[in-house]
């Protein structure tokens, strides 16, 4: 490995870490403990705000960040892939945030990393989602970042009208097919709705904590239990 990858790796390693050893980067590295030393010390004198000592550990100042100057060919073919692939499937209030991000990327890039992501022949056709399914997800999503509770009007599998009142969790794509993960008040226990079959939400103002039982990680938990 050139010293200039290796530079670039241990700033990598140390950025994704709250605190990195210098046994740690070296075996990650292939390294001995001093070339980690003499390498650190030269990125702080270049200006790079590594914190820390030898035998205690280092981590990265925080606010420090790289710009996208340094992804691969296969790296950014990745990235465009991935956008490809999502887009369709996303609510607008990622969707067009997605392509702006990738368009940025792509500015940056090195002429052939760039040539190499804009001919990738990996496309997904337009899934077909309706405004009301793509404004329906943004909803939810936002409810479930903001913590609010959720009052929904929901048709079941045998398009009863029921209404329940929930907390929402998290959104699930299963392919043709997005699912909404929630506490439900009026059960007492975890519920999954199929986004389609929403028929109207309501954003309450209430909000709510985490509390024991009733979390998305508890769900998975009992998920994997059940398997």
């Amino acid at each position: 490995m050139r010293r200039a990858d290796r530079l670039f790796q241990i700033v990598q390693l140390i950025r994704g870490r709250r605190l990195s050893t210098a046994d740690f980067l070296a075996t990650r590295l292939e390294v001995s403990p001093r070339t980690v030393y003499r390498d650190v010390a030269a990125l702080q004198q270049q200006g790079v705000p590594i914190e820390g000592e030898a035998g205690v550990g280092y981590r990265m100042r925080a606010g420090f960040d790289l710009p996208p100057l340094m992804f691969s060919k296969e790296e950014a073919q990745a990235l465009v892939a991935v956008v490809r692939l999502a887009r369709p499937q996303l609510d607008r209030g990622l969707g067009e945030p997605a392509e702006a991000a990738l368009s940025k990327i792509m500015a940056v890039l090195p002429p052939a990393a760039r040539a190499a992501a804009e001919s990738l022949a990996v496309y997904a056709p337009l899934s077909g989602m309706d405004a009301a399914m793509s404004e329906r997800l943004m909803q939810l999503r936002e409810a479930t970042e903001s913590r609010r509770l959720l009052r929904l009007h929901y048709l079941d599998l045998n398009d009863a009208p029921t209404e329940r009142r929930v907390r929402p969790l998290g959104c699930f794509f299963w392919g043709p097919v997005w699912t909404f993960a929630a506490w439900c008040e009026l059960r007492q226990d975890f519920r999954s709705f199929r986004v389609d079959r929403i028929q109207a939400l309501e954003l309450l103002d209430e909000r709510f904590r985490d509390e024991p039982g009733k979390t998305l990680v508890d769900m998975q938990r009992r998920s994997a239990q059940e398997c």
